[in-house]
């Protein structure tokens, strides 16, 4: 699953989700500095404190819209599913290459029509029953036809013709035409003596009955809406128990009160939403036993513009605006837009400026516009295309159209994020300038008006997978809706023909280079379309309690983020620092005065409040995986 990353995320099959990883060697981030480590390697011997179990508590500022794996979208929710269940291939933490997940070697026929998954032997469901092949083939079947479990992955089983288990060790997929993501089906694979028992795939939320069966390296014991999830180490996970014995995710909507509880010890690990601030981690950097992690994020920070929301069969609903269907005026807005100083004000220079679809992180697919094709910070080209368009400065200098109708906007902002608020002020003067009204606002939950397609903008980003399939996915016809207003795996509304075109060419492409170059050109013309516009790429800045933690894995191992991985190599290769000890209480759902490491519950940060429905709230800017 992508993990928005949509805000959402990298998404419905969301957001930011994809796989690939290979090979041994990571490092960790020990008190103060990298430390080796190997995330494939079997776990070592855990740490504990003399008074108790061993416990990682992880602030976080999201909410989780649905424990189960075939709803979640948001990044909390779906970084907690890979806890909880294998996927057939995982990703390298150390060069995002497959590597063996429940599947330990898959292979494709000669017309690459066929592949073959052997299934391991030694995985084992947290209820005693073992893990097989007939567990994938049920997943992927009833993803092939439930619409309600196909809801947040359905793309990636699109092109599914046939799905078997011939024996308890070999899934064989059959597919209608090559598709290029078969080493990176990031699909959770579910218990099917377990979920076959579900109704209604699009209500059910997996949060009643504790602990949830799975196979992961950790096990779901107990959760709170809005408030906690805990979770305990698999000592039966196949590739070696992590080494904290519990992980809890606690969730705070203050940033600043999150920060303070890590000051205080009350918590293990800071992520922010989606990121610390400049300020916060400036102050973090000199305070005792707190290390800052401040590397190249797998994130994009970008304006969408409402392209009117419609159906599959093409009904329109929303209230998005007009003159937003004029591509002059789309690209005149984008013009306005001085991205350097949103870099160096916003985030202080823990960002890069923004430009293509994929972060730079991902090499092969990081794409830049040509000179002639770049919309560059040029407020007075920004005006011309405004004329063009037919909407001319008043003698008060609004800008208005034929119709006499003034200019104004209205942009979708998350309450949690420190950034849209900021960048939001800056476009309230950059706009301003150009005649143009901006409403800025800002919500705890945004998903309904963005599912109802009642904006006109709005602050967008997703958390980018290895494997770019899925968030290129969110933005193809097929991914609309099926009725108004109802949850979909589209991102924006976006249906183009010839993006959909290069869509299918590059999911049906083997050849790496190819590929890539495919790639790079549907981020060519989402870039032209001006529906998406990325203004940055934000640093996953993090920071955690060396007092706590005495290592832990970074994703890439070279310099990358804890929080967030396309993996759970993080959370599963923690080492408890020595001498850890907690005056704290274990009441997962209580304020923790004390240290939570030693003896207590790790507790996740989710966001906003409200009650838990299957994606019906959009996430924060760090969305899908």
């Amino acid at each position: 699953m992508v993990t928005r990353v949509p805000h959402h995320s990298v998404r419905p099959r969301r957001r930011l989700r994809l796989l690939l990883a290979s090979g041994a060697a990571a490092l960790a981030l020990a008190a103060g500095s990298v430390v080796p480590g190997n995330p494939l390697a079997p776990a070592p011997s855990e740490a504990r404190a003399d008074d108790g179990k061993t416990t990682l508590t992880v602030a976080v500022a999201q909410s989780v819209d649905s424990l189960s794996p075939f709803l979640a979208q948001r990044l909390v929710s779906t970084s907690i599913h890979r806890l909880m269940y294998d996927y057939l291939t995982n990703y390298d933490a150390k060069d995002n290459k497959a590597i063996p997940g429940l599947a330990t070697a898959w292979e494709p026929s000669a017309d690459k029509l066929t592949w073959t998954y052997t299934i391991r032997s030694d995985s084992k469901w947290s209820d005693g029953q073992q893990a097989t092949a007939e567990d994938a083939a049920w997943t992927f079947n009833k993803m092939m036809t439930d619409e309600g479990a196909a809801t947040s992955n359905g793309s990636f089983v699109g092109n599914f013709e046939k799905v078997t288990a011939p024996s308890k060790d070999k899934l064989v997929i059959k597919l209608k035409e090559p598709q290029a993501t078969m080493a990176a089906l990031d699909v959770p694979i579910v218990p099917r003596h377990v979920w076959e028992k579900v109704g209604d795939f699009s209500k059910f939320n997996n949060d009643k009955d504790f602990p949830v069966v799975g196979n992961g390296p950790f096990i779901l014991t107990d959760y709170k809406v809005d408030s906690f999830v805990k979770l305990k180490a698999n000592k039966d996970f196949w590739r070696g128990s992590p080494k904290f014995d519990e992980l809890v995710f606690r969730y705070y909507k203050d940033q600043d009160a999150a920060v303070a509880a890590l000051r205080k010890g009350e918590v293990s690990f800071v992520a922010g939403s989606p990121s610390l601030t400049p300020a916060q981690s400036a102050s973090l950097e000199k305070a005792p036993d707190i290390k800052v992690n401040d590397a190249p994020g797998r994130r994009f920070f970008a304006l969408a513009v409402n392209p009117g929301a419609r159906t599959k069969d093409g009904q329109k609903f929303g209230d998005g605006h007009p003159a937003l269907l004029d591509q002059k005026v789309r690209h005149a807005l984008f013009m306005a837009v001085d991205r350097k100083t949103i870099i160096d004000k916003v985030f202080q220079g823990h960002a890069v400026e923004g430009e293509g679809y994929i972060p730079p992180r991902f090499g092969d697919y990081f794409w830049k516009p040509a000179d002639g094709q770049k919309l560059a910070y040029d407020p007075a080209k920004a005006a011309s295309l405004l004329d063009e368009a037919g909407y001319k400065k008043n003698g008060a200098g609004k800008r208005v159209g034929k119709d006499g109708k003034p200019l104004d906007f209205r942009i979708l902002c998350h309450a949690t994020d420190p950034n849209d608020k900021a960048i939001g002020k800056y476009l309230q003067e950059w706009w301003g300038e150009q005649g143009i009204g901006l409403k800025v606002d800002c919500l705890d939950n945004v998903s309904d008006p963005w599912y109802a397609g009642e904006y006109d903008l709005a602050f967008d980003g997703w958390s980018v997978n290895p494997d770019p399939d899925f968030v290129l996915s969110i933005h193809t016809c097929a991914a609309l809706p099926a009725k108004a207003k109802e949850t979909a795996a589209t991102d924006n509304f976006i249906c183009d023909k010839q993006y959909d075109d290069l869509y299918k060419k590059q999911l049906a492409e083997y050849d790496p280079a190819k590929r890539a170059d495919l790639v790079k050109q549907l981020e060519s013309r989402l870039y032209d379309t001006g529906y998406m516009n990325v203004m940055a790429y934000p640093n996953a800045v993090e920071a955690y309690r060396t007092d706590h933690i005495e290592s832990i894995t970074t994703m890439p191992s070279a310099a990358g983020n804890i929080y967030g991985q396309d993996g759970y190599w993080s959370w599963w290769s923690a080492v408890p620092a020595a001498g850890a000890s907690s005056s704290g209480s274990s009441d997962s759902g209580g304020s923790s005065t004390g240290v939570l490491v030693g003896v207590g519950i790790a507790v996740v940060v989710l966001a906003g409040g409200g009650l838990l429905f299957a994606m019906r709230r959009r996430s924060t800017a760090e969305d899908r995986e």
